[in-house]
């Protein structure tokens, strides 16, 4: 090869090589660039639509989605476990989302499931309840999670048995007698919170002699408190979810009888307040869906999203409200 034939070689090399770059620079400036402006796609997987404390859940988070210029599709499971377990694996295989809100009815069994959207590149934030099976925490049970905001469900049982005690000393009855309302009684929700409730009460002289499962519908628990009160008229306090509390009120027919909810709504806050129930415990929906939201937009957008976020923790008097503080705190659902 003579000398031109070679420069001219080294030329044309240099020329692809810096071509070669300067495409490179391209694709990378590109892939920023979509990556940056990716337009969230969102399932959100409800565990049940109808239920009034999930309204300001999605709300919010339909808010922020659109903001951003995404799209969210509801898959509401309406307190079956099973269906929202399959529902989750159809959003997975649909490839038509790249971001999940889930709202966990039991959440271990999700979790092989929840792996498997990580996997897959799709970006999945937990709201509400805890997915894992320690529901002592917020933290994150899986690694790859862009966000777990929640309440810790233990916590809520654990208050809720704070308020049984101090209602149960000022009724002043040997044992004092407790009608518990499950919400749904097989939810990892439900098993959390009776075991902090449980952790609390004992010692102390109460006794539980009558059960219910209301699945937040008032007029359920309307039907299960006349069924208590019909089995046991001596029962001297009703427990479980605001809804509760609300179908049990109905039924007293101006019996004496104490109720104590959780959930923190408008309908609880103004009970508590105007004396009619002992207490309740706070709530924070509509931050949820909010900030469940906001990490889930911030991951698909950035590639970062949050870590676990307490909703409940820096509230006033740890969220437990009696009739003296419930001034405090405002509801975020009707209750």
């Amino acid at each position: 090869m003579n000398r031109n034939s070679l420069t001219a070689l080294r030329r044309g090399t240099g020329l692809v090589v810096a071509l070669a770059a300067v495409a490179a620079a391209a694709v990378g400036a590109t892939g920023a660039a979509s990556h940056t402006a990716a337009k969230p796609k969102v399932a959100y997987l409800s565990f049940a639509v109808a239920n009034s404390y999930d309204a300001p859940m999605l709300k919010a988070a339909t808010a922020v989605v659109k903001k951003a210029g995404g799209s969210i599709a509801v898959f509401d499971a309406n307190n079956d476990p099973s269906k929202q377990l399959q529902q989750l694996q159809t959003v997975i295989t649909s490839h038509q989302y790249n971001g999940i809100i889930l709202q966990p009815i039991y959440g271990p069994q999700l979790l092989t499931t929840v792996q498997q959207a990580i996997k897959a590149k799709i970006k999945l934030v937990n709201i509400d309840q805890i997915l894992g099976s320690n529901p002592g925490t917020a933290k994150p049970p899986l690694p790859g999670m862009s966000g777990n905001v929640v309440f810790v469900q233990t916590q809520i049982g654990r208050k809720q048995g704070g308020l049984v005690v101090k209602a149960c000393k000022k009724i002043k009855a040997s044992p004092c007698k407790v009608g518990y309302m499950f919400s749904v009684k097989v939810s990892s929700l439900d098993t959390a919170i009776r075991k902090g409730f449980d952790a609390v009460t004992a010692g102390h002289n109460i006794q539980v002699v009558a059960e219910g499962q209301t699945f937040y519908n008032p007029a359920q628990a309307l039907h299960d408190a006349q069924t208590m009160l019909q089995g046991h008229p001596d029962i001297n306090l009703i427990v479980g979810a605001d809804q509760a509390a609300t179908g049990a009120e109905q039924a007293l027919n101006g019996k004496k009888v104490t109720l104590v909810g959780y959930g923190g709504g408008a309908v609880g806050l103004k009970a508590v307040r105007a004396g009619r129930w002992f207490g309740t415990v706070m709530q924070r929906p509509l931050t949820e869906g909010k900030r469940g939201a906001q990490c889930l937009v911030r991951a698909i957008k950035k590639g970062k999203g949050c870590k676990g976020i307490d909703v409940l923790a820096g509230l006033p008097d740890k969220g437990v409200v009696v009739k003296k503080n419930a001034k405090k705190f405002h509801a975020e659902w009707p209750g």
